[in-house]
């Protein structure tokens, strides 16, 4: 549970300083202003963000983890690629209401609007590169495959989020609301598909009787 605790109660912190209008948002202002650096790096490791880039690597981890799953008799392997995918569906259920809510404005970087918290980009890079890290672990069986795996989702959802705050797509604050939203929603898809595999792993398999 303080897996869940700590993220829920840090996005409620920074909800409520959007909200009210916070000391926590001049400290997210100035560290902004000493980051923002536009530049053709930090616009290409934004669009690890973008949905055309992040969607279509959960969907193949989806489809081999299912594959696998039901290859090796699972009862329920379909399960663990249906929580991935309706995380990913989450995203944008819960990012939209919440930057209608908070309607906070864009950094001088961006032309004016509102509308920037959460960063959904950052919510959409956290859940598909961790939702595929989550699924893909158990079906590696070299530590240091699972090692690597585990490494290139962080430099993935760390470059995206890194991405968006350089080139002034998002304050500071926006990315790490998304980092709360994305580890609440990774935790549900971890407890689903560790108890799918328990539960298969518990009872025998529907292929593992004689034929």
């Amino acid at each position: 549970m303080l897996l869940l605790a700590v993220p829920f109660l840090l996005f409620l912190l920074i909800t409520w300083q959007v909200l009210a209008d916070g000391p926590l948002l001049r400290l997210d202002e100035r560290l902004s202003d000493a980051l923002v650096r536009p530049d053709r790096a930090s616009e290409l490791l934004s669009d690890l963000g973008n949905v055309e880039t992040a969607v279509p690597v959960l969907a193949l981890a989806l489809a081999v983890t299912a594959w696998r799953l039901r290859a090796t008799g699972v009862d329920r392997w379909w399960l663990p690629a249906a929580a991935g995918a309706a995380a990913m569906v989450l995203v944008p259920v819960l990012v939209a209401p919440l930057k209608a809510w908070t309607d906070r404005p864009g950094t001088p970087a961006v032309p004016p609007a509102t509308g920037y918290f959460p960063s959904g980009h950052t919510a959409t890079a956290t859940v598909a590169y961790g939702t595929a890290t989550l699924l893909l672990l158990p079906l590696l069986g070299s530590p240091a495959v699972r090692r690597c795996l585990v490494a290139l989702c962080a430099l993935l959802i760390l470059g995206a989020s890194y991405g968006l705050v350089r080139r002034g797509y998002h304050w500071p604050l926006d990315v790490v609301g998304s980092w709360c939203l994305g580890v609440l929603l990774l935790t549900g898809v971890a407890l689903v598909s560790r108890s799918s595999r328990r539960t298969s792993a518990g009872s025998p398999s529907r292929r593992s009787g004689p034929s």
